[in-house]
C-alpha cells in the first residue's frame, strides 16, 4: 500500500465501492410522515405510537427511552446516562448534544480508592457509580423540545413494568451469568430478577412494578403545579433531591461485593445528586465528503470518529472501502491511531481538540499508515501537552492476587510487543466477553452494551441517543425503585495527571456516541449502535458505505463488519490487543487472510455478531424517510410511514 504521499483526495462515487448484497435481511423503510429505529421492537413501537398520536420526535424518543430501561434492563437503566445528538425543525442546521452523563461525587477521590487497595475502579458494584443523569437528561429534553405530558409519555413505560412484557432470552443469559452473585452477594437482585429462585424462561412474562411506581410517583410529584414545564421540572426535583435521591444513597451504604473481588460501599451522596442537571452542548464536528458529521465533545469518545474521518478524507475512495482486504486496512489502521490519541487526551478537561482535527495533524497521522498492521500504541504530538500514556496489560492481574499495589502488565512494552509474540490469556477472555450481548462475566463485569434509539418526525426533529448503564449487573437492586446504579467511573484512571484521571465533579470518558449526520446544512442522518469501545467503530463502516459506497440504509447495516481491539478498554479490567481485529466471517476468507499476512491478530467472531446499528433518514428536498435497524440477535426494529 502507498503512503499519503501518492495518493489523492479524490471522491470516485459508489463505483470505488464493492456492490452492496442486493438481498438485505429486511427492507429500509420510506414513508413521509415518521420514523422510528431502536434496539428493541418495543421501544420502537412505542415511539412511533407517539408519532401516530400527534407528538413530535422528542416526545417519541423519550416514551421509547423508557420503554428500554424495562425491556432491556441488562443493557441500561434508570440508574445509568445517556448522551443524545438533535436538531430541531427550526433550527436544522444546529446540531445540539443533549448531556445525559453525570459526574463523580465528591467522595469519589483517587486517594479514596487506592486506601480500598484497588488500582482501577471496579468494573460493578456501587464505588463505580457517576451520579445517575439519564433521567433528568430525557426530562429536559421533554420539557424543552417535546409537547406531550409527562404521565402519557411515561404510559407506556409504566405499563409495562406493571403489567409484564414478555422477557428477552438475553436477559435470562445475563442473569444466569451473575445468579451466583447475585444470590450468594446481592440478595435484592436476586428477589428483582430471579423471583423465587429461579431465572425466568425466554418469552415469560416478567414484570417491575417497584420500576412503575417510582415513574408513577415521578409524575405525581408535579401533580399541582400550573403548567407542563413545571410540572416536568417537578418530577426532576423529585429525581434529584427527594424519594428516589434518598433511596440511592441509602443503597450505598452497605459494603457489597464488586469485580475486584473484595466488599466495598459506595460513595454517592445527597449533595451529588441534588448538585447535577442535565444540560445541552454545542456538538463537535467535522466536514468529510461533503458532509457535516456531529458528536458528543471530548469528554465522550465521539471525536476518536471525527478523527478518523479526516485521517480516511485524504485517501481515494478505493481505500475506504469496508469489504475489501485493501479497505478493511485501512479503516482498522485509522481507527487505532484516533483511539491512542483518545486514550491520550481525551477526557472532561482542556482538550486540544481543534489542533487534534486539523487538517495538517491529520495529514501527519496518515502518513503513518503502512500495508503493515502496527501492534503499537501511537498518539500524536500535540505542541505543549505531553500524551499520557497508559498502562498498557493484554492480562490483568488486581493487587490482591498480585500480592502488591498496580497489577501486573504481562510483559507488554510501550510498542505493543507483548512477550512470546502473542496475547495474554486474560486478553482472550475478555475479548470474548466483548463479542456479541450480553457481554457480563459472572463477576458482575461489563464490557459496554447499551440501547440505542433514533427517531424523525414530519417536521425535521431529528434525534440520535444512546442510553446506558445502570444494567442489571451493575450493582445491587434498590428494591423500592426496580433498578441499580451504573458503573460509570470504571472508564477513569486512578493514575494521576491522566487526562480522564478519577476527580470529584468531573465526568468519566464515556463510550456513548450517538451520531447526526448534516448535508447543505440540514439534518439528513441519526444513527448509532451499542458496544462500548466499538460503537464509533462499527458506525464508521455505516457512514463510508452510505456516504462514499452509495449503500441503502439497511444495506449499510447488514453489511459485515470489524473492529480494532489494539487500544486499552474503556472497562474494567482495561486490557488491551496489540494488533487485534475482531471481524465477521462473512467479510470473506481471502480479505480476511489478507489481514492477517499484513500482519493483522483477527478474532473472527461469527458471521453475525458485531454491529448493531439503527438509523433514521430525512432527505430535506423532497421530505422523504427512511429508516433501518440492525437484525444481528433479532431485537432491534424500525418502524414507520
Amino acid at each position: 500500500m502507498a503512503r499519503e504521499d501518492s495518493l489523492h483526495r479524490q471522491h470516485t462515487g459508489p463505483a470505488a465501492f464493492t456492490r452492496p448484497d442486493p438481498f438485505t435481511t429486511r427492507p429500509t423503510l420510506q414513508g413521509t410522515f415518521g420514523m422510528s429505529a431502536s434496539t428493541h421492537w418495543l421501544a420502537t413501537a412505542a415511539a412511533q405510537a407517539v408519532l401516530e398520536r400527534g407528538g413530535n420526535a422528542f416526545d417519541a424518543a423519550v416514551a421509547g427511552a423508557f420503554v428500554l430501561h424495562v425491556v432491556e434492563p441488562h443493557l441500561n437503566g434508570p440508574g445509568g446516562d445517556m448522551t443524545g445528538v438533535f436538531v430541531t425543525a427550526d433550527e436544522p442546521s444546529k446540531p445540539v448534544v443533549l448531556m445525559g452523563q453525570g459526574p463523580a461525587p465528591a467522595g469519589a477521590t483517587v486517594e479514596h480508592y487506592l486506601a480500598e487497595g484497588l488500582d482501577l475502579v471496579p468494573g460493578s458494584g456501587a464505588l463505580a457509580a457517576a451520579v445517575p443523569a439519564a433521567v433528568d437528561a430525557w426530562l429536559l429534553l421533554l420539557r424543552d423540545h417535546g409537547t406531550w405530558e409527562l404521565e402519557t409519555v411515561l404510559d407506556f413505560a409504566i405499563g409495562y413494568a406493571r403489567d409484564g412484557h414478555p422477557m428477552l432470552g438475553r436477559v435470562g443469559t445475563t442473569i444466569a451469568a451473575v445468579a451466583a452473585l447475585f444470590q450468594a452477594h446481592w440478595p435484592t437482585s436476586a428477589e428483582l430478577w430471579m423471583p423465587g429462585g429461579r431465572i425466568p424462561a425466554e418469552g415469560e412474562v416478567v414484570r417491575n412494578p417497584a420500576y412503575a411506581r417510582t415513574l408513577e410517583r415521578l409524575v405525581g410529584a408535579g401533580a399541582g403545579a400550573s403548567s407542563r414545564e413545571a410540572r416536568i421540572d417537578a418530577a426532576r426535583r423529585e429525581w434529584r433531591e427527594g424519594f428516589v435521591a434518598r433511596a440511592m444513597v441509602d443503597s450505598v451504604q452497605a459494603p457489597h461485593r464488586n469485580s475486584s473481588g473484595m466488599d466495598h460501599r459506595g460513595v454517592l451522596a445527597l449533595a451529588d445528586l441534588a448538585g447535577f442537571e442535565a444540560r445541552y452542548e454545542a456538538a463537535s464536528t467535522v466536514e468529510f465528503r461533503g458532509h457535516t458529521i456531529a458528536k458528543t465533545g471530548p469528554w465522550g469518545q465521539g471525536p476518536a470518529l471525527l478523527q478518523t474521518l479526516a485521517i480516511l478524507d485524504g485517501f481515494e475512495d478505493r481505500y475506504l472501502d469496508p469489504s475489501t482486504e485493501l479497505g478493511a486496512h485501512t479503516i482498522l489502521e485509522a481507527q487505532k491511531l484516533a483511539l491512542a490519541d483518545r486514550e491520550a487526551y481525551y477526557g472532561d478537561t482542556d482538550v486540544p481538540l481543534d489542533y487534534l482535527l486539523s487538517a495538517d495533524y491529520c495529514a501527519s497521522r496518515r502518513a503513518l499508515i503502512t500495508d503493515r498492521a502496527s501492534h503499537a500504541f501511537r498518539p500524536g504530538s500535540v505542541p505543549g501537552r505531553e500524551p499520557h500514556l497508559p498502562p498498557l496489560r493484554t492480562e490483568y492481574v488486581p493487587p490482591v492476587a498480585a500480592g502488591r499495589s498496580g497489577g501486573g502488565a504481562a510483559g507488554v512494552a510501550l510498542d505493543g510487543g507483548a512477550a512470546g509474540g502473542r496475547r495474554g490469556v486474560g486478553s482472550r477472555r475478555h475479548a470474548a466477553l466483548g463479542i456479541g450481548e450480553p457481554t457480563v462475566a459472572p463477576t458482575g463485569e461489563t464490557r459496554g452494551d447499551t440501547c440505542h434509539i433514533d427517531v424523525v418526525d414530519r417536521w425535521g426533529n431529528m434525534v440520535s441517543a444512546t442510553p446506558s448503564g445502570g444494567w442489571l449487573q451493575s450493582s445491587p437492586a434498590i428494591p423500592e425503585l426496580g433498578f441499580c446504579l451504573g458503573t460509570r467511573l470504571q472508564m477513569t484512571w486512578l493514575e494521576p495527571g491522566t487526562p480522564s484521571t478519577l476527580t470529584p465533579g468531573k465526568r468519566p470518558r464515556t463510550t456513548l456516541t450517538p451520531t447526526l449526520v448534516l448535508r447543505g446544512g440540514r439534518a439528513v442522518t441519526a444513527l448509532g449502535s451499542p458496544g462500548g469501545d466499538q460503537q464509533d467503530q462499527w458506525q464508521l463502516p455505516y457512514l463510508l458505505r452510505t456516504i462514499v459506497g452509495g449503500y441503502s440504509p439497511q444495506q449499510a447495516i447488514d453489511a459485515p463488519t470489524f473492529h480494532t481491539t489494539s487500544m486499552p478498554g474503556s472497562f474494567w479490567p482495561r486490557t488491551w490487543e496489540p494488533g487485534g481485529a475482531v471481524v465477521e466471517g462473512r467479510l470473506g476468507e481471502n480479505v480476511i487472510e489478507g489481514l492477517e499476512r499484513r500482519g493483522h491478530i483477527v478474532t473472527r467472531a461469527g458471521d453475525w455478531t458485531l454491529g448493531r446499528l439503527s438509523a433514521v433518514v430525512r432527505d430535506p428536498e423532497t421530505g422523504v424517510l427512511q429508516a433501518a435497524a440492525n437484525p444481528r440477535g433479532a431485537q432491534g426494529y424500525a418502524a414507520g410511514r
